[in-house]
């Protein structure tokens, strides 16, 4: 099973000693997470940029003490915080390294150190913590009194339970290989990685043709939202299936047609037939019209039903997909936001991000079994059984319309070709994931990128 294991504080705790006793070195450990935090550091700041490095008493100081050996041109300012009564003076910092607490916090912090945080979060600097926001209790998830608000934390070794989804953490990255040894957890929750991928995507033979790699058929589109069904047929392209068609509503499709070429594109008839080459199909991006016709509705409920081709539903064919069992064997995945996915449980946006894995779990039963990408702030992918993986890539920069409508259309794209159609869940995660982090590069090179900036690099991001 691929992915790292989301686990807990003792759980972190019975690792670390079972490393020890296998012969590995705290103090090595210590040198290697001070390496890796410093190189996040380089490629978050600039030569000459000033970081400033607060390191508490215990071992999360020592790990950030241990990087600024490695801070090349960067004016590294360390202060220890053994008091938190000292001034601190944030005065021209770049970025601030939080390293006052670790994961051992289990008690209420008092008056000064809750006021030392509360003017690290007033200073509008960015924060990288290590291992977690000093003032976060990781055993419960609860704030200690004030917690710091980190722009990224670099959690060591591997994610724990109550980072997962906290507004403190920023964005969660893992800094996983600092000579521990491997992690045995089996834990229902996975931390996705880019080494989960390698060998990614499949090698191609040199005698294949596009009758090789399948056909993705796109029922997408309607007036107002035909932009929907460009985009989904974008994030298809990029995928590289074979061939792509699309089938807008008529009203619509001359304005479809119009901005694509390499997509095919026909006009939706109640009558219309997918071609017989078709391998995947995606129905519901841009589909939000009034008074469509009931025969779509009964398409889309017919596919997702009955047929034996992978069917990927999204945004408004949700509400028409009949509950229950599926055809065996066949691929069936929808890709909710949190809206979507309350109004399919008879529920909230608000209610399913109180519990984003159950959430997961009530859709795909529902759904008989469905694959489901429960899409937001570390998209869950996932079904009612097995484990759930949590995206660690992508930024809140991909709340912007279309979006979605490209990630659909490239996870069908990729499904839509066999050799991606034999480990359907490592599929949908890769989808999710190269997506994500397609958005990240984008947001390090320019600050106002687009959707259409997105479809253009989705797929580009080399994996492990």
């Amino acid at each position: 099973m691929s992915g790292t294991p989301v686990i807990s504080v003792p759980q972190m705790r019975r690792w670390e000693k079972a490393s020890w006793a296998a012969g590995a070195k705290e103090a090595e450990v210590i040198a290697r997470v001070g390496r890796c935090l410093a190189q996040r550091l380089m490629q978050l700041t600039r030569p000459g940029d000033t970081i400033l490095l607060l390191a508490g008493a215990g071992h999360n100081g020592d790990d950030v003490r241990a990087a600024i050996p490695h801070l090349k041109e960067r004016n590294a300012r360390l202060i220890n915080v053994n008091d938190p009564r000292r001034r601190v003076d944030f005065q021209n910092a770049a970025w601030i390294v939080d390293g006052l607490f670790g994961i051992g916090l289990n008690r209420p912090l008092d008056a000064h150190w809750q006021k030392l945080i509360r003017s690290i979060n007033e200073a509008g600097i960015p924060v990288l913590s290590v291992d977690t926001p000093s003032g976060l209790n990781v055993a419960n998830g609860k704030i200690e009194g004030a917690a710091v608000q980190a722009a990224v934390t670099l959690t060591v070794g591997a994610p724990k339970a109550a980072l997962i989804g906290q507004p403190q953490v920023g964005r969660l990255e893992v800094a996983a290989e600092v000579g521990l040894i491997p992690c045995t957890y089996k834990t229902p929750w996975r931390w996705t990685l880019p080494e989960d991928f390698a060998g990614l995507p499949p090698k191609r033979a040199p005698e294949s043709n596009k009758g090789t790699y399948g056909h993705a058929a796109i029922i997408a589109g309607s007036l107002g939202y035909h932009g929907a069904a460009v985009l989904s047929s974008h994030g298809a392209l990029r995928a590289q299936p074979g061939l792509v068609s699309i089938f807008p509503q008529p009203e619509v499709y001359a304005a479809v047609a119009a901005q694509s070429q390499a997509a095919m594109v026909h006009p939706w008839r109640p009558e219309i037939e997918l071609p017989k080459s078709t391998s995947a199909v995606l129905i519901g991006s841009g589909l939000a019209a009034a008074d469509l016709p009931e025969a779509l509705n009964e398409q889309a409920a017919a596919l997702w039903k009955s047929s034996p081709l992978a069917v990927v539903a999204d945004a408004s064919a949700l509400p028409w997909l009949k509950r229950g069992s599926t055809r065996h064997g066949a691929v069936r995945v929808i890709t909710p936001h949190p809206g979507e996915a309350g109004r399919l449980l008879d529920s909230s946006a608000a209610e399913v991000q109180r519990d984003r894995p159950a959430a997961l779990r009530a859709l795909s039963r529902l759904l008989g079994g469905c694959l489901v990408v429960l899409k937001g702030h570390q998209t869950l992918v996932g079904r009612a059984t097995g484990p759930i993986f949590i995206n660690s890539s992508g930024n809140p920069f991909l709340a912007q319309g279309g979006s979605g409508d490209l990630l659909g259309g490239y996870i069908t794209g990729l499904l839509a070709q066999p050799a991606w159609q034999t480990d359907a869940l490592e599929t949908v995660r890769y989808a999710v994931w190269q997506h994500g982090a397609a958005a990240d590069l984008l947001a390090a090179s320019r600050p106002n990128w687009t959707v259409e900036d997105l479809s253009a690099q989705l797929g580009m991001v080399k994996v492990g």
